[in-house]
């Protein structure tokens, strides 16, 4: 899940999991969100019975916002003298430090007031991907403001994701780590939100029968608060750095 953050004019960026843009669990989400986080563009969401269009807009909106993702290294701003040819850089090549593997197949679950795809059975390969993203890539990463720290303070976390908000800048990681998929903002009525949830399952049932195939890791990134995230770039896992190439993000060249 996410938080809406504290304005900020610069930009941010965050290293997610993403499915195969051509497997039927990108297109079914893309249309599901209502947003395309490659493209940018809108897209016309499904007709589930007893929801109007606006229903489903309204319960989409934080998700279609942050783009359809699982969370590795959680949006952060860039650290005081990393530019993005650094960031570009490093995170090839820690992608090409790892290894492609498949993660069990997805299920419909409901994460307290929401509800996301999550994995059938534990993962350790996805559990030390994440863990690799967040400590090797940390020194990307500059630290979160005073305001951010007690805003998520004030969430009711526990000790040890109090420390590990202090040690990484985000209270979900290493072993409070859970891979989830977003696929609606809170819905407090649990009657509407186990109905909604029956639903998604067999809109999503097409997709979620096979292990997830983790061939790559995607940089997201966002230029202010206010507007969506996007989906940058994908970097092949256990792929050999390219050399010479020119990246963009958010329209701006990394060379």
């Amino acid at each position: 899940m996410t938080d809406t953050p504290a304005p900020n004019p610069a930009p941010r960026y965050a290293l997610y999991y993403a499915p195969p843009a051509d497997s039927a669990l990108w297109r079914l989400a893309q249309d599901w969100l209502g947003r395309d986080c490659e493209s940018g563009e809108l897209r016309t969401q499904p007709v589930l019975d007893g929801w109007a269009a606006t229903d489903i807009a309204a319960v989409t909106e934080s998700p279609r916002h942050y783009g359809f993702h699982a969370t590795l290294k959680a949006p952060f701003h860039l650290a005081p003298g990393c530019g993005l040819r650094d960031l570009h850089d490093k995170v090839t090549a820690f992608a090409s430090r790892q290894i492609p593997f498949p993660a069990p197949p997805l299920k419909v679950s409901a994460i307290g007031p929401f509800i996301a795809l999550t994995l059938s059975t534990p993962s350790p390969d996805m559990q030390a991907l994440a863990a690799a993203a967040v400590s090797e890539l940390d020194g990307l990463r500059a630290p979160p403001s005073p305001a951010d720290i007690q805003r998520r303070l004030g969430k009711g976390l526990t000790p040890r994701q109090e420390a590990l908000l202090h040690d990484w800048g985000y209270p979900y990681v290493m072993e409070e780590f859970r891979f989830h998929m977003t696929l609606t903002g809170p819905i407090g009525e649990t009657e509407r939100r186990e109905r909604l949830q029956t639903q998604l399952a067999a809109l999503f049932r097409p997709a979620l029968g096979e292990p997830v195939p983790v061939r790559e890791i995607c940089l997201y990134s966002q230029g202010t608060t206010d507007q969506p995230f996007l989906l940058v770039d994908r970097f092949r896992l256990g792929a050999a750095p390219a050399e010479g190439r020119a990246e963009t993000v958010q329209g701006q060249t990394t060379s």
